[in-house]
């Protein structure tokens, strides 16, 4: 069974990582606000994605539901439309995956 500091601590590193590959994202593609904006909006995707899922399950309603929410969310921060947010999530993904290659769990192996 895995400790609330243990998951405490997943969640931060977690955090800390998504907010830099955010923020190195958004950069890249030319938009100006601080690492502070790509914070709020990896909080508000693990929000929107945690609640989402627990209220309808691992489906692919849920992370649509979710992902709308989300590029919503990037849409309100960054001051873009839809196709440079859905173009923004779309980076995030592929560097978020590339990125989970080299840090596959947060516990050690299974």
């Amino acid at each position: 069974m895995v400790s609330t500091v243990a998951t405490i601590l997943a969640f931060i590193i977690a955090l800390i990582i998504s907010t830099v590959i955010i923020y190195v994202v958004v950069k890249l593609l030319g938009e100006t606000e601080d690492i502070k904006t790509a914070l709020i909006a990896a909080l508000i995707g693990t929000v929107a994605y945690t609640i989402v899922y627990y209220l309808l399950g691992t489906s692919w309603i849920a992370a649509l539901i979710a992902g709308i929410v989300w590029l919503l969310a990037l849409q309100y921060l960054y001051t873009i439309g839809w196709l440079k947010s859905l173009i923004i999530a779309v980076a995030i993904w592929i560097v978020t995956t590339i990125v989970g290659w080299f840090l596959p769990t947060l516990m050690g192996p299974l």
